[in-house]
């Protein structure tokens, strides 16, 4: 099946009255969607002209600053040029994704509504104790089951594989879908605990799984902070 990407542009008026550059540090992080890239010039001069820094790049993205779905890649580039980060756009999904990923505070402006909110970090910290207490359970665990998605950019299945053949003292069964079905993962009780290698913002669905739901991303970090210290 062939599959379509169009960029979606927002050509409506955007108003910054409300965008509160006083509040921000000095060096500042600019992360936003497809949807307002067109403004990305305009919100970078108001900055600018208030005395900040502004750093804006891509890894993978097309463009500088972009949120891609559970791709943070933008904001990770500049996170050590940066004391914080401003995101510009709608929701809380793409700039939690950033707090969860980066130990830094995250404002948010929305330009349609002129609201200015900041991501409550004591939410931030919940989530990642639950990260933390999933990944014990994961080293505990003899029954693993490992998620792979099928959708294009986040099929992950030589990953997959390959921890597989690295958790030698545990039994692994791989888990291939389309859209993942929480009801069927029921259909297991057998399993003690899950990997995703998938988009890991499934964490957010996490109380949808009867057993514990640890990411690759984690598994990955904490095998290297061991390394390390060795």
């Amino acid at each position: 099946m062939k599959i379509m990407m169009v960029e979606s542009r927002y050509k409506g008026k955007i108003n910054l009255s409300n965008l509160d550059a006083s509040i921000l540090p000095k060096n500042i992080g600019l992360a936003t969607t497809v949807q307002f890239l067109n403004y990305a010039d305009e919100i970078r001069q108001f900055l600018e002209s208030n005395g900040k820094n502004v750093f804006a790049d891509k890894i993978r993205q097309k463009y500088e600053g972009q949120l891609l779905g559970c791709d943070t890649g933008a904001a990770e580039k500049v996170k050590d040029n940066v004391d914080a980060f401003l995101y510009i756009g709608t929701g809380i999904f793409h700039p939690l994704g950033i707090a969860l990923s980066i130990e830094k505070d995250v404002f948010c402006y929305d330009p349609i509504n002129a609201v200015m909110s900041k991501i409550d970090r004591s939410e931030v910290e919940k989530y990642n104790k639950k990260r933390k207490a999933a990944y014990m359970k994961f080293l505990e665990s003899t029954e693993i089951g490992i998620l792979v998605s099928l959708k294009p950019g986040q099929n992950n299945f030589r990953k997959a594989v390959e921890l597989k053949r690295q958790l030698k003292g545990k039994n692994c069964c791989i888990f291939a879908f389309d859209t993942l079905d929480f009801s069927q993962v029921e259909n297991f009780p057998f399993i003690q605990c899950w990997v995703n290698t998938a988009c890991n913002r499934i964490l957010d669905d996490h109380s949808k799984f009867p057993k514990p739901l640890v990411d690759l991303g984690d598994i990955e970090k904490m095998e290297l902070l061991a390394i390390s210290a060795k």
